[in-house]
Parts: structure tokens; sequence; C-alpha cells
């Protein structure tokens, strides 16, 4: 997309999440191949630019959604745009209410048997009216992978989530997508099933209607402190190129 925002050495698209799911809708009713949809944040700052393969899939991605908080303050601040944080573990359910109500099937691949079992019978009880076409764990042995791929392509889904986690879903994706006939829309959906099936709690409305949902999400799972350590050298990084933007402006001006 043309108007896609470069946030440091990623990119997110400014949308909001009635214009997400347009793209989507125009992806189902008019796309002739599998569009991807991957979540944009500051650990993808960190992870995309280092492994190439990656940085190419996050490039070619359909749709890069606003996912953290960071990127949303990011877009602000260096462009002027001003976005809503739209997470993929929400935007999914946007989905399948799009595909209850416009008749597209949907495939589940992904998660430990139990919690892509139980996540996809949760989704069925929240929507009646949605057609799930399959399903699969995510512990396929590469062997077995083009089966899987045919019964992908049997069960005649539009819509494919995938639950491996980053950065294998991307790079799944990228391997896999020319062997996918009937699938317009691809969603990384990471470790959103284990919300679904209840294994893992979502922060309650006040952490994420203050943006604080990483924070709440720390205090439950204090190791996920690793992955979170990048967010201060994240908003250090933002804060070096807006002064130097500023900079810029300022000698331009003489």
């Amino acid at each position: 997309m043309n108007d896609r925002l470069p946030i440091l050495d990623i990119w997110v698209d400014p949308v909001s999440r009635e214009e997400a799911l347009q793209r989507v809708r125009d992806f189902l009713k008019h796309g002739d191949r599998p569009h991807a949809i991957f979540a944009a944040n500051p650990e993808k700052e960190f992870s995309v630019p280092a492994d190439p393969e990656l940085y190419q899939c996050y490039r070619d991605a359909a749709l890069l959604l606003p996912d953290g908080i960071g990127v949303v303050l990011a877009a602000r601040l260096l462009h002027g745009v001003r976005l809503h944080r739209l997470p993929g573990s929400e935007f999914l359910f946007d989905i399948c209410q799009l595909a209850e109500a416009e008749g597209h099937a949907i495939f589940v691949f992904g998660a430990k048997e139990e919690v892509n079992s139980r996540s996809v019978a949760q989704l069925q009880r929240h929507y009646p009216g949605l057609r799930i076409a399959g399903r699969a764990n995510g512990y396929v042995p590469d062997e077995e992978m083009a089966l899987l791929i045919e019964r992908i392509n049997e069960s005649k889904a539009a819509i494919l989530f995938l639950a491996l986690g980053s950065p294998r879903q991307e790079k799944w994706f990228a391997a896999h997508r020319g062997m996918l006939s009937t699938v317009r829309v691809v969603q990384g959906v990471g470790g959103t099933l284990d919300t679904i099936g209840g294994n893992v709690r979502r922060a309650p409305e006040f952490w994420c209607r203050h943006n604080l949902e990483w924070l709440y999400r720390l205090t439950k799972e204090p190791k996920r402190v690793k992955r979170q350590k990048v967010l201060p050298l994240f908003a250090l990084r933002i804060l070096k190129q807006w002064l130097s933007m500023k900079a810029t402006r300022v000698v331009n001006r003489f």
C-alpha cells in the first residue's frame, strides 16, 4: 500500500478498524490470491529487520495492523498521523463476524490440539452461523504439510487463521501461499487461541482502554520481560529519530 507509514525499520498501515475490515472485504470479494495480515508492534522493530526472510514477509504483507500502542504513538510523533490501536487478537473476531454475515468459510491452523479444539468450539458458540471448514493443531510434521494444505484447499475456506507464533506463521505463509487455492485472507494471530480457549486471560477492559494491556500481561507473566525489554529501546530510537527530524527542519529554514 502506497500510504503505508515507515516506523524506523518496519511499517504500519494507517487504518481504522472499519477501514481494515473493508480491506478484508475487498480481498475476499476481488482477490485472486492469499492476502496476509500481520501485526506491527515495537517487538517487530527488533525481530523483523534482523531476519531477511521475515523482513520480506512483512514488506509483502497486504495489511499491517497498528497492533501495539508504541507503534500508534510513533506514527503520531513521526508522521502526525493519529491512529488507534487495532490488536490482531481483536481483529480476528471482526473477521469472523464478517465471515458469518457474508458466508465465508474459515480454517484454523495452529496451537496445541486441546487449545485449537476448544478455541474453534468457542468461536462456533460466539458465531453460530460461522462456517468453520476445518482445523488443525500447530504440530503438523513437515512431511505432512502438503496433505494439510490439500485439506485446506478441499475445505473451500476463504479465510485462514495461522496461530503458529512469530516468525513461524509469517514464514509458513511465505513458503506455502502459492499452494493455497481458495484462501484469500490469511491472518497471523500468534497466541490468540490461548486467549479464546481460556488458557490465557485477556486484560480487563480498564487496562485495554488505557493502552496498558502490555503491563497487565507482564504482571501476570513475568517471563514476558525478556520480550518487553525492547520497549524502552524502541521509545529511545523513536525519540532519537524525532529529534533528528526536528533538527533537519531547523537547518532547512536557513
